[in-house]
């Protein structure tokens, strides 16, 4: 525990401006980031007497060791830098709303050719437009199958809508008129976007002059005669109508609104937003966070507009969907300041924004709805997070006991070795901090001082490589205590690579953590006694004593410690145990999943890998051309000359190298005596341009 007075800045050696602080701890990690309409008087509040600081915030100021800061021009581009920089470094005393989920969206590619309807998650592309958020996949099925009859855009996939197109055949849905079946050229591409752009303006509520005209042409049907055509009309207004229903009016003046409101207490937040076009509700979202930072209603609301619309651009009625930045945000309480968040707002909509507390009428009224949403949603979160860290502390504890450890292990790491038979061996780290997985810190590694299959020997060399990383940054830093005040020299030939010899964990530019920054208090590895020792082995050539170590044995469930020649036997309803499986599972499915992409790698490797000059791009269109590897190679120099790219002498050497490179035997099912697969990859009686991997 740092004393804030040993970093506190001289006096007058803040500047009294708008600016952006960082505080660092001890390791140059950015725990912290604020802004500042005066840097001075801020800052100057962290260095009083702790006593008077809010607990969360004397935590903070005592697990810091350095502050420092960038002065702005203004406000917003503090607000901006503050945004850019709390995404970037991660603070750990920061708010970060993070997504209970993630959320849905009714997607249509409109950057493609033909453009395609379906569901969507996760970070918004380029030439899509979004519809929503919605709470669950299924509202966005059952609004799309409705919308289908009136609107036959294309939902397949690029895979199925090749398949159609060479066989000359639409889906099932092409047949029962809910595709318009551009695959088999039902409908021309200009055609069938102008269908899309239907469908989007539908769902950007742009629908009674679309139901005045759809009503019309019934009445025009039936008063001809044609009653089928005017059933078939009727029955698609009364689609469309049933689609709207589901998008119920709540302000009747069309607006265009994001509410947002906001439930908490002392420990914990959580926000709902409701997206509102066109006067209907759009769609829905919530976030929970911990308060971390002592914070106020109107300091959630700001955090919460940064995540919201820090990475929108544009409006939302160019955006199409809840995208984009509306005309209104409606908040519970306004950030102090307001206006430089509104001027901020308004810079990346390109137009004015307005951000206020809703006083009266139906707006108030919906924001009471989003306000109700919010707090169930809260006391949702708090019964299930209750639950889980009870177990997850319980767990903890019994692995303390257990292994006699002094404190429970908040970090634990643990290793996995793979391979096929001795080849393409890899091994695998995962971390879990307080009893939960964190996938950023999970880490591969390929063998390499040695061929074949030796566990033992593979464990030696992966705790090793791991530790020498970490010790050699403890040296660089001046931390580092060993007799010598050196790092121990390669034990078992280890190769160290140039970013084991001179990368840190702390990128002193930046402030964000390197590979392998900080130790665990236990290393789980997977196996039992001989990779426990190895393990063990490893670290004492280190000088490394302060790591626990223990393996877990697939067989009986048995815990292995280093020098016991029993094992640890944990209850099968210890929650200890439940942990430590989960973490050995975890690395062995991290493990096998590399192992397999290296071998899949390898097993792709063909013919035309050996070819001298030929990159990717232009085996990809030589395969792309003829379809398969045998039609390739029965081509003539002409034929593949007609390929893009590919002249006379490249021609020359493809024909020559696949000339003398004797075709692969074909896979056979030893045990039925079946052919699985063709010397081309192709399965037996296949269409060769269905070749896996192939793009046609």
């Amino acid at each position: 525990m740092a004393d804030p007075s040993s970093y506190r800045p001289k006096p007058g050696q803040i500047p009294d401006s708008p600016g952006v602080y960082k505080f660092r701890d001890e390791h140059g990690r950015v725990i912290y980031v604020g802004k500042a309409k005066s840097l001075r008087q801020r800052l100057s509040s962290y260095f009083q007497d702790i006593t008077n600081l809010h607990q969360r915030t004397a935590t903070m100021v005592t697990t810091a060791a350095a502050v420092e800061w960038t002065v702005v021009s203004t406000e917003v581009e503090a607000l901006q830098l503050e945004y850019s920089w709390i995404k970037e470094f991660d603070p750990r005393f920061n708010v970060k709303y993070r997504d209970d989920k993630s959320y849905p969206s009714l997607a249509v590619t409109m950057n493609e050719e033909f453009p395609r309807v379906q569901v969507m998650r996760g970070p918004k592309r380029k030439g899509v437009r979004y519809f929503g958020p919605y709470a669950h996949a299924w509202a966005i099925r059952e609004t799309v199958d409705l919308l289908l009859r009136v609107f036959p855009v294309r939902t397949c996939s690029a895979g199925v809508f090749k398949r159609s197109a060479q066989i000359g055949r639409p889906c099932l849905l092409g047949y029962i008129g809910k595709c318009s079946a551009p695959c088999v050229g039902r409908i021309s591409a200009d055609d069938h976007r102008e269908l899309a752009e239907e469908f989007c303006d539908f769902m950007a509520g742009h629908t009674g002059t679309y139901l005045r005209r759809l009503e019309q042409r019934m009445k025009d049907a039936a008063s001809e005669m044609e009653y089928e055509q005017a059933a078939r009309l009727r029955d698609d207004l009364e689609a469309l109508r049933r689609a709207m229903e589901k998008n119920a009016v709540v302000l009747a003046d069309a607006t265009d609104a994001d509410l947002i409101a906001v439930a908490e207490d002392e420990l914990e937040a959580a926000v709902q937003i409701f997206h509102v076009r066109g006067g209907r509700v759009r769609g829905q979202r919530g976030w929970v966070t911990d308060k971390v930072e002592a914070v106020d209603t109107a300091g959630l609301v700001e955090h919460a507009l940064q995540q919201l619309y820090g990475d929108e651009r544009g409006d939302a009625e160019r955006s199409g969907g809840s995208g984009g930045v509306p005309k209104e945000v409606l908040v519970p309480a306004l950030p102090a300041p307001s206006e430089p968040v509104a001027q901020w707002l308004s810079d990346r909509r390109g137009s004015h924004v307005s951000l206020r507390v809703p006083q009266r009428g139906d707006k108030k009224d919906l924001m009471a709805t989003v306000q109700r949403n919010a707090q169930h949603a809260l006391a949702l979160h708090k019964t299930k997070r209750a639950s889980d860290l009870t177990t997850r502390s319980r767990a903890l504890e019994e692995i303390a006991a257990a292994l006699d450890l002094d404190t429970a292990p908040l970090r634990i790491e643990c290793y996995d070795i793979s391979h096929l038979q001795g080849d393409d061996v890899v091994a695998s780290m995962v971390v879990f901090e307080d009893g939960l997985a964190r996938k950023s810190e999970y880490r591969r590694f390929q063998i390499k001082t040695f061929a074949g299959q030796d566990d033992v020997r593979s464990m030696h060399e992966v705790i090793s490589r791991r530790f020498r990383r970490y010790l050699l940054e403890k040296q660089k830093t001046g931390e580092w205590e060993g007799e010598s005040g050196e790092v121990p020299a390669n034990h078992g030939d280890v190769p160290l690579d140039h970013e084991e010899q001179a990368s840190g964990p702390i990128d002193p530019d930046t402030g964000r953590p390197r590979k392998f920054a900080y130790p665990p208090q236990l290393v789980v590895v997977d196996g039992g006694q001989p990779q426990v020792a190895a393990a063990r082995r490893a670290l004492e050539e280190l000088g490394i004593d302060d790591v626990a170590v223990c393996g877990l044995a697939k067989r009986l469930e048995e815990v292995w410690l280093p020098g016991d020649d029993d094992p640890v036997i944990l209850p099968r309803s210890s929650e200890g145990l439940y942990l430590l499986q989960r973490v050995r599972d975890e690395a062995h499915r991290f493990a096998i999943s590399y192992q397999r992409s290296k071998r899949s790698k390898s097993m792709k490797a063909g013919a035309l890998d050996s070819v001298p000059g030929l990159g990717e791009t232009r085996r990809q269109a030589l395969l792309k051309h003829f379809g398969s590897l045998k039609r390739l190679r029965a081509a003539t120099i002409e034929e593949i000359c007609e390929v893009p790219g590919i002249g006379r002498r490249t021609a020359e050497t493809v024909a020559a190298t696949l000339a003398a490179a004797a075709p692969a035997a074909p896979a056979v099912n030893t045990a039925t005596g079946e052919i699985i697969e063709e010397a081309d990859g192709t399965p037996p009686g296949a269409d060769p341009s269905h070749h896996r991997g192939i793009s046609t």
